[in-house]
């Protein structure tokens, strides 16, 4: 259990999925680098926020919502929240994150979803079986279901980011195709710096050599 002073920022889980490097610039470094892809993602955020909640049939809209979890040590907000009415009357959450690109062949935008539903089950006493991802890019919705495995992963990804963040240590960068996507890649220039590290490698295998 955590106190609201350790408490991490819930996106933290959708950077430390993607790459702990780039968790360690953001949330440790505190280093951010606006890009287009990151423009219209905070764009397409602002505007969901703004709309305000409504009421649709069985169910209603509430957006921006506040999450805390004193559990995994997270602090946020949902995009979107609907509340689905159930046959006993009661009101079933239903968390809705939205994305800018298309669907991602990780895992990291379902655990950012998954953290959210798991702060409101904590929140609101009730279970979460399920929520949905929105893609700007498609247009469409992407249903997600919490079950076991994406749980367990989520909890782990959470307790690896407190554990990264605490440490204040940034990992050295092994460079993949995604980092081109990154908005941080001038920053963490995983090309040069992996580059330098082999050949001072190289140099001192050749020297220790007899």
């Amino acid at each position: 259990m955590y106190v609201p002073e350790d408490l991490i920022q819930l996106s933290a889980l959708q950077h430390m999925a993607f790459c702990e490097r780039q968790c360690a610039l953001i949330h440790v470094e505190q280093t951010w680098r606006e890009s287009g892809r990151t423009a219209e993602g905070r764009i397409m955020h602002e505007r969901v926020h703004d709309e305000g909640g409504e009421s649709r049939g069985n169910v209603r809209i509430e957006r921006g919502v506040s999450l805390r979890s004193l559990r995994l040590g997270l602090i946020g907000k949902a995009d979107v929240v609907e509340f689905h009415r159930q046959a006993d009357g009661t009101w079933r959450p239903f968390p809705v994150e939205y994305k800018r690109g298309k669907p991602k062949a990780d895992d990291c935008d379902k655990v950012q979803l998954c953290a959210q539903a798991l702060c409101l089950e904590e929140m609101l006493c009730v279970a979460i079986p399920a929520g949905a991802l929105f893609y700007g890019q498609t247009r469409r919705r992407l249903d997600v279901a919490f079950d076991e495995a994406l749980r367990r992963e989520t909890e782990e990804t959470a307790r690896r980011a407190h554990e990264l963040i605490t440490s204040g240590r940034t990992p050295p960068p092994v460079y993949e195709k995604r980092c081109e996507s990154c908005s941080l890649m001038t920053d963490c220039l995983p090309r040069t710096i992996q580059k330098r590290r082999s050949v001072k490698a190289y140099l001192s295998r050749i020297l220790s050599e007899p």
